[in-house]
């Protein structure tokens, strides 16, 4: 299993700590809440919502170095479109995975500062 990473961020940032600590905090605000929502749509099978959230954290993925699981979601995504479920159990593993990483990061290096 991918680990999360900030090769993508330290890329894009170019040295910007404040720039780094800025799309963390973001990602953290909106992965939480999507994360909640992506659980609650799939239970209420609102297949159209769940598809939507499962799309904004698939680049929430490659933000944090996550290039095999964003393949592997962009078929989960697929698939809800046509309602032939494939990956679900690997993407949500993955999300645990990086809000844990998330937290690490701003309960860390990104509040030491």
């Amino acid at each position: 299993m991918e680990e999360p990473n900030l090769s993508y961020i330290k890329t894009i940032s170019k040295g910007d700590f404040d720039f780094e600590k800025k799309i963390i905090t973001i990602i953290k605000e909106e992965l939480f809440t999507e994360i909640d929502d992506y659980y609650r749509f799939f239970k209420e099978s609102d297949l159209k919502k769940t598809k939507e959230i499962v799309h904004r954290i698939k680049h929430k993925m490659v933000i944090l170095g996550l290039e095999k699981s964003y393949e592997l979601t962009n078929d989960f995504e697929n698939s809800l479109r046509e309602e032939k479920i494939i990956n679900q159990k690997y993407f949500e593993s993955m999300l645990p995975l990086m809000k844990n990483y998330i937290n690490k990061l701003q309960d860390g290096m990104y509040n030491s500062r």
